[in-house]
Order: C-alpha cells, then sequence, then structure tokens
C-alpha cells in the first residue's frame, strides 16, 4: 500500500455493514511560519519541480520521495488548495443494493453508503456498476457528478441524490433532484459502451461532500466547523472545496480497495471542468489512484496558473472564492510569487500516467498552456526512470498522444462527449 495511502484494518462484515478501522490522520504537524505571498521570490516561468523550496536540487529519487514530494504536497494545500480534511478515524459501508441485471443484464449494479465519520459527518452515496461478462475483478474508471446518480442512468433503483443541485440540472426544483432528472446526463457518461470495453464504473455527487455554492457550506467543511469548533472553515474563502470532493475520491477508493469485483491498482480518477481540477489534485494526493484524466480542466487543474491564456487566478477566485483556500487571493495580482505551477501535480502524479484531454474552441481551458504544463512535468517522469511525453509537439487535432504523460485535443468546445470517453478507454487499455 503506498505510504500516503490511509493504514486500514483488516475488514470486517457486521449485519450486511462492510467497517474498517482507519489511522486518524488528521492535519499534519507544519512548520510555524511560512513566506508570504509578497516574500516568495518571483519567478515568470514554472518552478522546477525538482528543486526544493530552499533552493537546493533534489539528487535522487529517494530524496524525492522522502522531501520533494511531501513538499510539494504540502506547498499546494498551504498556499493554494486548502488542507485535504482529515482521514476519518472510522468509516463504514453498507451496502443498500446490489441487482446483477443492470443495463439489459450486462452489469451488476450496486448501491453503497460510505458514512465518513462520526454523526453529522458526510456520506457519500457511491454508485457502482460492474461488468457480468468479465472473469474476475474489473479496471474501473471512478467519477464524480453534480446532478446525482440517477442523472447518469435511467435506473429507477438508483436513489435521487439528496443534496443541493445546480438550477442547470435537468430536473432541479428550488435546488432539489425530481423524477425527471433521471437519466439526463446519460450521454456524459456512457456506461453501457464502459461496461462492454470491460471496465467497472464508479461514480458520487459533490454535493455529498460539499455543495458547490460559494454562499453557503453544507458538507464537511461545516461538519468540521462545527465538530473542530473552527467556525471559519465554513467561510468561502478559508473552505477548498476542490479539496474536499478530492477527499471524496480518497474516501471512494477506501471501499474499492476492497471490493472483489475491482482491482484495486487499476483504477482511474476522471473528471470534467471543475470535477477535472478534482480528479487531478485527488490523483496527486493519494497513490492508489493509478491514472488521472483531467479533463478541460483549465485554470487550477491543468492549465498554468502563470498562463496568459483564458481564465486567470484572480478571475477564478473572483467567481468562485470557495474552490481555494484565501492564501491563493493573494496571488490573484502576481501568480509569478507561487513556489509553484500546475507542472508540479502533475509530478506528484509521477510515474502513474495522467491525459490531459480538451478541444480546440474551449480557449478558456488554454490547450496550448496545458500541454506546457505536460512538458514541464516531463523531467520529473525521466529523472524517477520512466517514460513521459511521446512528442514535443501539440499533437494534431483527434491524434491522441498515448504517452505515460498524454494529450489530445479535438475540434469542438467545452463539454464531455461519447467521442472523449473513446479516447479515455483507448488510454486505458494502454496503460490499465
Amino acid at each position: 500500500m503506498p505510504s500516503d495511502a490511509p493504514r486500514l484494518s483488516s475488514p470486517r462484515s457486521v449485519a450486511g455493514t462492510l467497517i474498517l478501522t482507519l489511522a486518524m490522520a488528521g492535519c499534519a504537524t507544519h512548520q510555524p511560519v511560512w513566506p508570504s505571498a509578497q516574500q516568495l521570490p518571483s519567478q515568470p516561468t514554472p518552478p522546477d519541480p525538482l528543486v526544493m523550496l530552499n533552493g537546493k536540487t533534489v539528487a535522487s529519487p529517494t530524496q524525492w520521495t522522502q522531501e520533494r514530494r511531501p513538499e510539494l504536497k504540502e506547498l499546494f494545500q498551504r498556499y493554494m488548495y486548502g488542507f485535504l480534511p482529515p482521514t476519518p478515524s472510522r468509516t463504514r459501508f453498507e451496502n443498500e443494493g446490489v441487482y446483477t441485471d443492470a443495463l439489459d443484464g450486462k452489469a451488476t449494479l450496486k448501491l453503497i453508503k460510505i458514512i465518513t465519520d462520526t454523526e453529522g459527518a458526510p456520506v457519500i452515496h457511491l454508485l457502482l456498476l460492474v461488468p457480468n461478462h468479465k472473469k474476475g475483478p474489473a479496471p474501473t474508471f471512478l467519477t464524480m457528478n453534480f446532478c446525482g446518480n440517477h442523472a447518469v442512468m435511467t435506473d429507477p433503483r438508483v436513489p435521487l441524490t439528496q443534496g443541493w443541485v445546480y438550477t442547470s440540472c435537468a430536473g432541479c426544483v428550488d435546488g432539489h433532484a425530481t423524477e425527471p432528472g433521471r437519466g439526463s446526463q446519460a450521454t456524459d457518461w456512457p456506461v453501457a459502451e464502459i461496461i462492454d470495453r470491460g471496465y467497472a464504473f464508479a461514480a458520487f455527487c459533490s454535493s455529498d461532500i460539499d455543495a458547490d455554492r460559494k454562499e453557503v457550506s453544507t458538507g464537511v467543511y461545516a461538519w468540521l466547523a462545527t465538530h473542530w469548533k473552527r467556525p471559519e472553515l465554513a467561510e468561502p474563502a478559508h473552505r477548498g472545496s476542490i479539496a474536499a470532493w478530492a477527499w471524496g475520491f480518497h474516501r471512494c477508493m477506501d471501499y474499492l480497495a476492497h471490493d472483489p469485483d475491482i482491482q484495486p491498482k487499476r483504477i482511474a480518477a476522471v473528471g470534467h471542468s471543475r470535477n477535472g481540477k478534482t480528479a487531478l489534485l485527488a490523483a496527486a494526493m493519494d497513490e492508489r489512484i493509478a491514472l488521472a484524466i483531467p479533463h478541460q480542466a483549465g485554470c487550477g487543474g491543468s492549465a498554468p496558473s502563470r498562463g496568459t491564456v483564458g481564465e486567470s487566478i484572480k478571475r477564478i477566485n473572483t467567481a468562485f472564492p470557495h474552490w481555494f483556500n484565501e492564501r491563493f487571493k493573494d496571488f490573484n495580482d502576481q501568480p509569478d510569487r507561487l513556489p509553484f505551477d500546475q507542472n508540479a501535480l502533475v509530478a506528484l502524479c509521477a510515474p502513474r500516467p495522467v491525459l490531459f484531454s480538451n478541444a480546440k474552441e474551449d480557449q478558456w481551458a488554454n490547450p496550448d498552456g496545458q500541454f506546457e504544463i505536460l512538458k514541464a512535468s516531463d523531467g520529473v517522469y525521466r529523472f524517477l526512470g520512466t517514460t513521459g511525453l511521446e512528442t514535443n509537439q501539440v499533437p494534431g487535432i483527434g491524434v491522441l498522444s498515448s504517452g505515460r504523460l498524454g494529450y489530445y485535443i479535438r475540434e469542438g468546445k467545452h463539454s464531455m462527449t461519447l467521442g472523449d470517453w473513446r479516447i479515455f478507454l483507448q488510454y486505458a487499455d494502454k496503460h490499465l
């Protein structure tokens, strides 16, 4: 098990409930004084991930693993995303239903309730589809949605999400899901084709963790504000919803790592737009995730913070103040003082595969800048003795560069399509 994964006791089944007891992770002990944004040096280009904060160059893979990687994880949480919530002291998994006839008999549908801690802590509802035709455990795509699991497929046995949903979600009435929303996002999630290709598919809703509302917090930060008596954690500037959602990925991994139908070392985190930012952060912070596909993730995800095309730090912090922590706002007008860029987040995934996928007309997400981020990550992959990018030039439209650091761009706009999923499957076929 990776060094930064939760340490678990042997799972035991109690009255249909799988219970795992985890060592309390909490927030690590941190240095008492860290430089302010103004005290950090200006670095107009993305800093080299192999250079420590003190200016020393990483000399060996061991030093990367033991010193630089933990330092980068600390830096990203301290200056940008906020600290991930603590690993629960006790996690329970309750089976809410198993149906072997899903998707016209192609798949087994499992509905799992993940209870993350004591009373009032988030409860994650995980939808899991496992192919019936595949012998043995299946590799898996793990995703987060924002309209609810019921929107992923039309099966009436999938409960309507009980959390807040966007007004843009079909069937939304006063922020709540209703039956007309069932299956409304099925085109975004071609689950039948994923199953046909031999992969399992797992999904959960972001509002189970933290509703994407800048004016109010009803999820994990609201719980921590009460549980830890830290009311400021519920304030938008302090929250860091992307970090909270990444924590949700990790809690789903706690379950998937012990489901006998799942290959625990072949799980890919996938997300589109803000969910792509989350998938990349989740993979960077948890080595149990074998592959990351942040699709059109843009600023705060796969695009450079120092970029001059598309969304900027200042713009994203103004529109979505709850996505990142309060210290990230200090870099609104001076992104050059960030002690890292998103190439370092990709480097935290090394040597695991990462695919950046984009659309030509989605310049808000800065597709060319994303390719530069991959180029600036390549050195770490080579340093660790593996391959990285297969090309130094942006691939042509519709051409997948399928290296360990992969890139794909198609015609079209900001969306996730069946064609995109076929590229995800092709990439996963090679690396999983």
